[in-house]
């Protein structure tokens, strides 16, 4: 279910890489699964989970998930997007907490994005020493909710999509 999702959402939310090159799964490290369009210099890469955990409030709730994906031709690197599952409420920030450290992403219908590029690289750092995410939303109907996920392996499709992608850093 998890591959299914990630590779959909590829499809949908990032058309122009999907077509440029066929997305495929490479492999799974942790909890954590990695995608390109290449194994080698990709135009597009990315990982992605789904919570471990996750509280609805009594709510139905649509896919939830979360990825860090490399488009290097247009110098997006290391953008997370979280996908809630619901409409998150007009205006209101979405927090993402690993260990001691905070961050504020804005809201977009069902998705939450960092603010800027130097945000989305601290989440990343984060990421990468950190053993558990939490993640806090409100929905458009004022429910909260709270998802929880695990970071084992996230380091290694990491280095995985940095190395498929060609990228260099964090």
């Amino acid at each position: 279910m998890k591959i299914f999702i990630a590779f959909f959402t590829a499809l949908i939310f990032f058309p122009t890489a999907a077509m440029a090159g066929e997305i495929r799964f490479l492999e799974t490290h942790g909890d954590w699964s990695v995608f390109a369009d290449a194994e080698k210099n990709a135009d597009y890469c990315y990982i992605g989970s789904q919570p471990k955990t996750h509280e609805e409030g009594g709510r139905q709730r649509g896919d939830i998930y979360l990825i860090v994906s490399h488009q290097p031709k247009d110098k997006a690197l290391n953008v997370v997007r979280v996908v809630v599952g619901y409409t998150l409420k007009e205006g209101s920030d979405v927090t993402v907490t690993i260990g001691d450290q905070t961050f504020s992403l804005f809201s977009d219908g069902e998705n939450a994005w960092a603010r800027d590029a130097a945000t989305d690289v601290a989440l990343v750092r984060a990421m990468r020493a950190g053993s558990k995410m939490v993640i806090k939303g409100t929905s458009a109907r004022g429910t909260a909710t709270v998802d929880a996920y695990s970071l084992s392996g996230f380091t290694a499709a990491h280095e995985s999509i940095n190395a498929a992608c060609g990228v260099k850093g964090p």
